[in-house]
């Protein structure tokens, strides 16, 4: 075989290690950037964080203000067809010397205009678990060395709803191995701990805690005595909602029994879920939305991304034409810390384009509410910004958006929809919000079947859904069903 040099011309699309890392920190949310941002600070010399109110002009390169809002009047820019899913980032084959030497967390888009919209505070709390806070109690509490050992297993034994969930008959028994009890003496100190705070802990049944709550009312609340013989004999027939049987059981009229109900329905079931278990978890929002002069803004949050720029002092070592190893060392460290801070801009801009396109889409729902929502698939942002439909998905997961109805997830403007009968779509958002208003204008002696709901929303919505949509949606929603929400009239 004669070996021979052939020239073959072809096209291959690459991904360079610039534009990974721009798609990577596209689909970071809020505090892994931040931790992704903490790991570039300590591994390159060449970026810092900077102080806004002790900001020097940098000396290399130029800087970079946001002084602009971006508003949903504004169209935004086609990105290039012909560039693909990899290509639809700002070009990051362009002289890495003409990048910005500054980063401060804004975009060409955004501003700071806290008069202007909602303040928000990231706040964090410590919780203290159930466990801690009984054995806090327990030690300023009398109790002799054998009771404080069958007291520290019966706090052991409850849950994090605040039940014991163990019978006193296996506590016992695990602690006659290391002492002489009695069944009684392990009953009187469970006793003495049910008296702990919070009311009806260490209950064995529903019905001994909601007992327990009552004890520790005042004797002349209306109601105590019918109320405390109901828990005690009869919850079924009230969680089987048969108050007819209660009416004669209890020997009560209507309304007495109407008052009965209120006041175990006053108690809580669940004990143990008054005390906090963890650290408490706080979204923080990418971006806020709010209404300026009958328009719609959006602003990123500054508080989310730390302010960086590059070091000018290290910048000023680096010499173009000398190829010594430290001073390619930092020349490619300088090279790295300028990608990285266009990456973090087009992350930004990208975000903001996003979510503005959410907002033109669904100004309806921000201006009247859920029921408002229109239909929305990634395709249809996708193919107003020139995007693929995965970098669309890139932006929306894990970014909220805080806005004068509340946070939401960016996915949460994303939802599939149901035909109605002029042939147009409803969202299943707004379909939800429709079920959840018939529900709260029911009769509550005569709650609405999923079968009458569907009635009801292709009678005035022209919605068609079938009775088992409607199921899905009200258990999605965490309603009862027909049956559990009756009540008396």
């Amino acid at each position: 075989m004669r070996q021979s040099l052939q020239l073959r011309i072809g096209h291959q699309l690459t991904m360079t290690p610039q534009l990974q890392q721009a798609i990577r920190l596209l689909q970071l949310s809020s505090l892994d950037l931040q931790t992704e941002i903490q790991q570039v600070l300590e591994s390159n010399l060449m970026l810092e964080r900077t102080d806004e109110q002790h900001l020097e002009a940098p000396s290399v390169g130029d800087s970079f203000d946001g002084s602009d809002t971006r508003e949903t009047q504004t169209e935004t820019p086609a990105e290039s067809s012909s560039e693909g899913e990899a290509g639809e980032l700002p070009s990051v084959e362009s002289g890495w010397e003409d990048v910005d030497d500054f980063y401060d967390g804004s975009t060409a888009f955004s501003r700071d205009d806290d008069e202007q919209r909602d303040s928000f505070e990231q706040r964090t709390a410590e919780g203290e678990s159930l466990h801690d806070y009984l054995l806090w109690q327990m030690r300023l509490t009398p109790f002799s060395e054998t009771d404080i050992s069958i007291a520290m297993a019966l706090i052991d034994a409850v849950d994090d709803s605040g039940y014991l969930s163990l019978s006193l008959e296996d506590i016992h028994q695990g602690l006659s191995q290391e002492h002489e009890l009695e069944l009684s003496e392990v009953e009187a100190v469970l006793h003495r701990i049910q008296r702990f705070d919070p009311p009806g802990i260490a209950a064995r049944t529903p019905a001994e805690c909601l007992l327990l709550q009552m004890e520790l009312l005042p004797a002349d609340t209306p109601c105590l005595g019918k109320a405390k013989e109901l828990v005690a004999y009869h919850l079924e027939l009230l969680a089987g909602r048969d108050f007819n049987t209660l009416m004669r059981r209890l020997k009560v009229s209507r309304e007495e029994l109407q008052g009965v109900i209120n006041l175990i329905q006053s108690l809580n079931p669940r004990p143990g879920t008054q005390i906090a278990s963890g650290e408490a978890q706080y979204v923080v929002p990418d971006v806020f939305v709010y209404r300026y002069k009958n328009t719609w803004r959006v602003d990123l949050n500054p508080d989310s991304t730390p302010k960086l720029r590059i070091n000018s002092q290290y910048a000023r070592l680096v010499r173009r034409a000398d190829n010594s190893a430290d001073n390619m060392y930092l020349k490619n460290h300088l090279q790295e810390a300028r990608w990285f801070l266009k990456s973090l801009k087009n992350r930004n801009e990208t975000l903001l384009k996003v979510a503005t396109s959410i907002i033109e889409r669904q100004r309806d729902f921000f201006e009247h509410g859920e029921e408002y929502m229109r239909p929305l698939v990634l395709r249809d942002i996708a193919e107003s910004m020139g995007m693929h439909e995965s970098t669309i998905s890139r932006v929306t997961t894990q970014k909220y958006m805080h806005t004068p109805r509340g946070i939401y997830e960016f996915k949460y403007f994303f939802s599939s929809h149901v035909g109605t009968n002029d042939g147009g779509e409803c969202s299943s958002v707004a379909i939800r919000a429709m079920i959840k208003k018939l529900i709260d204008q029911e009769n509550p002696s005569k709650p609405l079947s999923d079968h009458k709901i569907a009635e009801c929303l292709s009678a005035e919505g022209g919605i068609k859904v079938a009775r088992r949509t409607v199921a899905k949606y009200r258990e999605v929603m965490s309603i009862p069903s027909s049956t559990d929400r009756k009540r008396l009239a």
